[in-house]
């Protein structure tokens, strides 16, 4: 039974005790604490999507059987999936980027050559060079780039002839571009593009031992999750513990801020506001090697944004508007997705606030900074949070701005 893949053996054990998927959802719920539906059941037989290690504990108690045996079945599935899909697969690439109509930016074939600690370090630099290109630019625009420098890691690491410690170095890169791309993906309004290329990152991370850069990937599904109207709490917890063991302390505080902006989507204040106080904790924590570079941005005003975000959400308007005033008073308008994303914020708090005017003027500055900007979230932001205006339309502040955007 520990050599069957996950989906059989998922089946196999809930017909053995005579549960319908729903029974099993609920089974699940109770045992773990966190609410989960029939279709996730159904997407684990199907092998549409794989349990983290968090439900995976709690498949085996609501079995009986050993946490062991649950994983190896999973283990064997992510190893037939490789094997079938040979990773997010070069034509998915290719065909995203036709339907974006920009170019690739590598068109350099992998040779047989060996390859060193020298090629892996340039190929990391590269990444952080092109890392940089979302502080300023939307998925539109940086998926191609993403997608096409994953797509040559993986065809190296397939055609080059390498050492197994530079293997393992190579699978781990191209877990951190995956990242990027599926992040990309997402930013452009591509979920299940965004969904695999996650799924992918986390087993190449898993596979080249990398299990901060496994928390991430992780991370980054259930922030998605939350964006697609689904609670992200499990995934968001699932990514802090499989990492946290080997996190730096600015991957701590990303994780850790991730998970309160799940409890606070969920509508959790009490949790939000522990694993805010944690990331900061963990923020503040005396480094005892390098950071790596995929967390380059989180400081403290990332922090401080993300506690704002979570107070809006938790209608905490004398929370999150001192906090979101601050930080983006000193926020470059030259990331101007990022800026009108959390202006969007600033002006739901000003609007739960009773504050209407302010609201529409900072909406307004919202909407200036996303003409032109390539990624689908700013405008949807904007729209939200302008429908919510809209009942206030005899202000004539609102008025002109909801004219002006056209709702």
């Amino acid at each position: 039974m520990e050599q069957d893949s996950i989906g059989g053996l998922l089946r196999t054990l809930r017909e053995d005790t005579g549960r319908s998927q729903t029974d099993q959802a609920s089974t699940l719920s109770e045992l773990s604490g966190q609410a989960i539906t029939r279709n996730e059941v159904s997407r684990w037989e199907t092998e549409k999507r794989l349990p983290t290690p968090f439900w995976q504990q709690h498949i085996a108690a609501s079995f009986g059987v050993e946490e062991k045996t649950i994983s190896r079945a999973v283990s064997t599935a992510r190893a037939k999936r490789r094997k079938e899909r040979g990773g997010v697969q070069r034509r998915e690439f290719i065909g995203a980027m036709a339907s974006l109509a920009i170019p690739l930016a590598r068109t350099d074939q992998p040779t047989a050559r060996l390859i060193g600690r020298s090629d892996v370090a340039e190929l990391r630099r590269r990444t952080a060079r092109l890392r940089r290109l979302d502080n300023i630019m939307g998925g539109a625009e940086t998926f191609p780039v993403y997608a096409a420098e994953a797509d040559y890691t993986q065809r190296l690491i397939r055609e080059s002839s390498h050492t197994e410690d530079i293997g393992r170095e190579l699978l781990a890169l191209l877990a951190e571009q995956q990242q990027q791309a599926g992040w990309a993906a997402f930013d452009h309004g591509q979920h299940a593009l965004a969904e695999q290329l996650y799924d992918d990152s986390r087993e190449n991370a898993e596979d080249a031992q990398a299990l901060d850069l496994a928390g991430n990937a992780i991370a980054y599904a259930a922030y998605q999750q939350t964006a697609t109207q689904q609670s992200g709490t499990a995934l968001a917890a699932d990514s802090y513990d499989v990492a946290r063991q080997v996190a730096t302390p600015k991957v701590g505080a990303l994780l850790l801020e991730r998970k309160a902006w799940a409890h606070a989507t969920a509508g959790e204040a009490q949790e939000a506001d522990r694993a805010l106080n944690l990331a900061r904790e963990a923020l503040n924590t005396p480094a005892t090697r390098p950071e790596p570079d995929w967390v380059f941005w989180v400081d403290a005003a990332e922090i401080d944004i993300m506690a704002g975000r979570c107070w809006t959400e938790l209608r905490r308007p004398l929370r999150a508007v001192p906090v979101l005033e601050r930080v983006l008073g000193e926020f470059d308008d030259t990331h101007a997705r990022d800026k009108s994303l959390y202006l969007t914020w600033l002006a739901t708090s000003y609007l739960q606030a009773r504050e209407v005017e302010q609201a529409a003027e900072t909406l307004g500055h919202a909407a200036d900074l996303a003409a032109g900007v390539t990624s689908v979230r700013p405008a949807r932001r904007i729209e939200t949070v302008a429908r919510r205006l809209a009942r206030h339309r005899s202000t004539p502040a609102v008025a002109d701005l909801l004219a002006r955007l056209e709702v």
